[in-house]
């Protein structure tokens, strides 16, 4: 029989799986060699599920958490493909299949001169969890490119997604996996993911690729998903505390898909959001972003953002990135949301956020806190959302349009948005009662961690050692 999860473990079987997950982080470090950032992504689990495994011994005999940190596919391709003059370019093409205990795999493909194989395993392994939070019938995978769209014209980009695609699509499939977007990849490249599927395959399978568009197979809010989730979350935070977001100054990074509608949420509750941010920098708005402008300088014009600032006015600062002492973190507000990318957010700028009056911080990003940061917020009191649970509200949407792509439905978008709503309440409570039942209350990471790991392991103890 199971050991009862409400029975607390003696300090001694606490020690006992403390010492056998830190062997167990250990090996996974030897096995990885060099891959930092997965590194980083397992230990930031593993260091939570000690108690897990002292009150539940059946996973440990089960070696759930080797099996779980170990893919259970890592594909690694060429990707050849020629520019508009005709030189040969030959690219790296990822996709890592970590678990399908939930369901087929399921992860956006990443595009960008900094993926490499750790990036990929650290997203996919973020991602089997996280997916698991919504609820949903869905595994964990990630995948991508060490390609850089940027600068690229339409038809390279086409050629590099129809070359990518001819190798990927052997191993995808609506009942196998469903890769979708994420940095690099919008609706453009998944158009011309999509349709050399379709060529290769002769089928029109719209289940096998998230983040369509409308008129071929697309779901409403997909676009805002992950930035509408990543507030919505935030405003369960907060009324968890009796506060809610009206009112609020707040503080976002990035200025691509996520940030924008980060930025569209949170003033729609009543919120001044006073930032957001590119390579080259920075800008701070007192007036509030105008998001208007913003999209036409980032999705229309596809420029920088001092652009933001030259045609806003004379009010707005920006601020180059690498300014001596400064950061978009240095912006005193009640709440931050970080919206670019990994590791953005440490120790010192999490310092300064506290220094600056923050109450609540929720992951837009995937990783884009460091441990030190998080501890820092952690011991100042501060709500902290971690990714795979804040920035679920993106592949949330991914499984909504798998639901209506499998019935050839086509939802609203008052009814998709209210769906994304009910989740990420959903994520909100299950990780908050979880940190309960394990003694951290109000620790959303160790919610979040064990809340996904149970859900995950129970399925894997229900299908056998595969």
């Amino acid at each position: 029989m199971p050991a009862n999860p409400h029975t607390a473990p003696s300090p001694q079987a606490h020690q006992a799986e403390n010492r056998a997950i830190e062997a167990l982080y250990a090996d996974v470090v030897r096995r990885n060699r060099g891959e930092t950032e997965f590194h980083q992504a397992v230990h930031e689990v593993l260091e939570t599920l000690a108690p897990v495994l002292a009150r539940r011994p059946e996973l440990a005999d089960a070696r759930i958490v080797e099996r779980v940190c170990e893919p259970e596919r890592q594909l690694m391709f060429r990707v050849p493909w020629t520019d508009d003059a005709g030189a040969i370019h030959v690219n790296r093409g990822f996709r890592v299949e970590f678990s399908s205990a939930l369901g087929p795999y399921k992860g956006g493909l990443r595009f960008h001169p900094s993926v490499d194989l750790g990036i990929v395993k650290f997203l996919g392994f973020e991602q089997i969890f996280k997916n698991a939070l919504t609820g949903l019938s869905i595994g964990g995978g990630k995948g991508g490119s060490d390609f850089d769209p940027k600068g690229r014209s339409d038809a390279e980009i086409m050629r590099f997604c129809q070359s990518f695609m001819t190798e990927l699509y052997r191993h995808i499939g609506e009942h196998t996996d469903v890769p979708a977007g994420d940095i690099g990849v919008g609706g453009r490249e998944i158009g011309y993911l999509f349709g050399q599927y379709k060529r290769i395959t002769n089928r029109h399978e719209s289940g096998v690729l998230t983040g369509k568009g409308l008129g071929w197979g697309g779901a409403r809010v997909r676009t805002e998903a992950t930035g509408y989730g990543c507030v919505l979350f935030t405003e369960e935070m907060l009324r968890a505390r009796g506060e809610s977001l009206d009112g609020c100054r707040v503080v976002v990074s990035g200025s691509g898909n996520v940030a924008v509608y980060a930025i569209e949420k949170a003033q729609q509750l009543g919120a001044t959001v006073l930032t957001c941010s590119d390579s080259s920098g920075y800008v701070v708005d007192e007036k509030g972003i105008d998001l208007d402008l913003l999209k036409e300088v980032k999705e229309v014009r596809r420029g920088r953002i001092a652009e933001y600032a030259e045609l806003r006015g004379a009010h707005v600062r920006f601020v180059a990135a690498g300014a001596e002492g400064s950061s978009v973190w240095s912006v005193p507000c009640d709440v931050a949301l970080p919206c670019a990318t990994q590791n953005e957010l440490t120790e010192t700028d999490a310092v300064a956020l506290v220094r600056g009056g923050v109450k609540a911080v929720a992951e837009g990003a995937n990783m884009p806190t460091t441990p030190e940061a998080v501890r820092v917020f952690q011991e100042a009191g501060v709500a902290f959302g971690p990714g795979k649970a804040a920035n679920a509200g993106g592949v949330a949407t991914s499984a909504l349009e798998m639901q209506q792509n499998a019935s050839r439905d086509s939802w609203t978008f008052a009814r998709t948005e209210e769906r994304l709503a009910g989740i990420m309440r959903h994520i909100h409570e299950s990780c908050a009662t979880t940190a309960e039942r394990y003694g951290r209350p109000g620790n959303y990471v160790v919610g979040a961690n064990i809340a996904g790991f149970e859900l995950v392991a129970d399925a894997m103890l229900a299908q056998g050692l595969v």
